[in-house]
């Protein structure tokens, strides 16, 4: 059975703001929470970035909601010894209903430090072992690990994780798709892309549960919907490989130039029409997804939450 679960978008919104919205997103009806993890938001319109280990700390505190990164990248900005003890404080806090989704990342966040940006293949390899390094660590027990990308000598996390704490991998192409079916508890895919379900499920991932979201612009007033997502998230229809390479939010900003209010219009869901958001939702549980993940675009979230609370959920069966 399908569960639904709201998106904290750290790129958009300040702690304070997050924080309301857990609470609100608890009220509506929603069962978990899924919040990103960037360095950058992706445009200077968004205009946040919140550490996310901080938010999942305070949320810890603010809601009895289990909460999963979509998606934190444990290879450059952070190493995997210090996101493991990241993620099992984090797991201790919300008593076990922590999970850690990580991904290969992209040069936005992960280049800050001066780092040269590798290509897929080797950011996958990196991936990996720092998902080994991570499940070692994990165990309390004392790790040295000299491996292709990464050193740990005599490390034990003392605060570990009470139980297994799950690891789901993002694949958004065929590679990556596998290499959550090899490596994964699961896979985080933010499209109802049954191809790259099937080919994590080849790879290994029969059994383990398919996890993702939409954003949505709820506004009694779609024209202005349209606006408020083609302002702030053009981002999410640009082609290929740009999200993984582009280096800053303003690079970002000459590449959305590209990207048309119309374009928009018909890959975003916006305006009022509940059986459109019922129907962008529900082709996730037909595609066998067990999380979906639903954001709000914008600072309409009363809005939002009162009509997911009063008619799009319970029409969802949730």
């Amino acid at each position: 059975m399908t569960s639904f679960g709201y998106f904290l978008a750290c790129e958009e919104f300040t702690p304070g703001q997050l924080l309301d919205q857990a609470r609100r997103a608890r009220a509506a009806g929603f069962s978990r929470l899924a919040i990103s993890d960037h360095f950058h938001p992706w445009n200077d319109a968004q205009g946040n970035s919140p550490l996310v280990w901080s938010m999942i700390g305070a949320l810890s505190q603010a809601v009895d909601l289990p909460v999963i990164t979509l998606v934190t990248c444990p290879t450059m900005r952070l190493h995997p010894a210090v996101t493991a003890q990241a993620a099992a404080t984090s797991s201790r806090l919300l008593d076990g209903r922590f999970a850690l989704g990580v991904g290969t990342g992209e040069a936005l966040n992960e280049h800050v430090l001066g780092d040269r940006w590798p290509p897929f293949d080797e950011r996958a390899e990196m991936l990996e072992e720092a998902v080994e390094v991570m499940r070692k660590l994990f165990t309390g027990r004392q790790i040295s690990h000299r491996g292709q990308y990464y050193t740990v000598e005599n490390a034990r996390l003392y605060t570990a994780p009470h139980a297994r704490l799950p690891v789901h991998v993002s694949g958004f192409g065929p590679k990556a798709a596998e290499l959550a079916g090899r490596i994964g508890d699961g896979l985080v895919t933010m499209g109802p892309d049954q191809e790259a379900i099937g080919r994590f499920r080849d790879a290994g991932g029969e059994g383990k549960p398919v996890i993702g979201g939409l954003k949505v612009c709820w506004d009694e007033d779609r024209e202005k919907a349209v606006d408020t997502a083609h302002r702030l998230w053009p981002t999410e229809q640009l082609p290929g490989e740009l999200n993984q390479i582009l280096p800053t939010p303003a690079h970002f900003e000459q590449a959305s130039q590209l990207v048309t209010r119309r374009q928009v219009a018909e890959a975003v869901t916006c305006g009022d029409d509940v059986e459109e958001h019922v129907g962008a939702v529900r082709a996730y549980v037909d595609a066998g997804f067990e999380e979906v993940y639903v954001g709000q675009i914008g600072p309409d979230n009363e809005a939002f939450f009162a009509a997911y609370r009063d008619k799009v959920l319970p029409a969802l069966g949730g």
